[in-house]
């Protein structure tokens, strides 16, 4: 009976030596994770759902790569449509830690219905909406080219939910063009629809964002848009409600704003804005 008891006595202790052991060897992983891109806390894991505007595409690829390379614990899915399409499906209750807006509008409303996180709102990036046509067509120079009759099909993003279809709406509308020319537009689901358009010659002529322009030679930028005829491109960028709650998003939102991730958006063609 007392060797049974000596025996239980070390078997307890091994145990508890055991459990102590792996609580430090669990512990040290987690400060053994990497660092965030940000250069402050490393994180533990996690999964991240961003919703950025289609413009983003390219640029957002290459910084949830970047951002892994460090932290390649946090699974980081992007989902990529017109800023409209995208807060509806936030407003519908679909699944999104960060929001990247093409405009304030979209951003403006999730806020006033309080599906963002409003203190962790700033705006990130400037762009530049700017008028293109198929690379190997000399035909339209000019906003105004647009109006004439010898351009049968202009594309541009629906203005109901493409922030890139209000700019070109605004702009034609403040040169006295868009009645004439809304009567021959082609209304694209998103920006990069609008640019293939241009790019295949399906449209003689497009309205996109000169991030959009940069990434083929199928196109040729005519020229930016005139000072003062839309308002200024702008993205703004949140957590939402539910991405205020998951310390990964809250992560790699601060990489996104950081220095690295500055020299990324500039290397596209982005102004940052902060």
């Amino acid at each position: 009976m007392k060797c049974k008891g000596l025996a239980i006595g070390f078997l307890t202790i091994a145990m508890t030596v055991g459990a102590l052991t792996g609580c430090g060897s669990s512990s040290g992983n987690i400060t053994d994770s990497g660092t965030t891109g940000s250069g402050a806390s490393s994180t533990a894991g996690g999964e991240v759902i961003v919703y950025a505007a289609k413009s983003m595409t390219d640029c957002m690829d290459e910084l949830i790569a970047d951002y892994n390379e460090t932290n390649p614990d946090v699974e980081i899915s992007a989902n990529y449509a017109s800023s409209g399409d995208l807060q509806s499906q936030i407003e519908n209750g679909a699944p999104c830690d960060i929001f990247l807006s093409a405009a304030q509008t979209q951003m403006d409303t999730l806020e006033e219905e309080k599906l963002i996180d409003t203190d962790s709102r700033s705006d990130l990036l400037t762009n530049e909406a700017v008028l293109v046509t198929p690379a190997d067509d000399d035909a339209v120079t000019s906003f105004h080219d647009l109006a004439e009759n010898t351009v049968k099909a202009v594309a541009i993003g629906d203005p109901e939910s493409v922030p890139a279809g209000q700019y070109a709406k605004d702009i034609l509308t403040t040169l006295g063009i868009w009645d004439t020319v809304s009567a021959k537009a082609v209304l694209g689901s998103d920006v990069r629809q609008v640019l293939a358009w241009c790019e295949t010659g399906e449209a003689d002529a497009g309205i996109v964002y000169a991030t959009d322009a940069a990434v083929t030679d199928a196109v040729k930028v005519v020229c930016a848009a005139p000072e003062d005829s839309c308002d200024p491109v702008v993205y703004p960028i949140a957590l939402t409600i539910d991405g205020a709650e998951n310390n990964a998003a809250t992560d790699f939102l601060t990489f996104l704003q950081s220095e690295d991730a500055a020299a990324v958006f500039e290397a596209y063609g982005f102004g940052v804005a902060q």
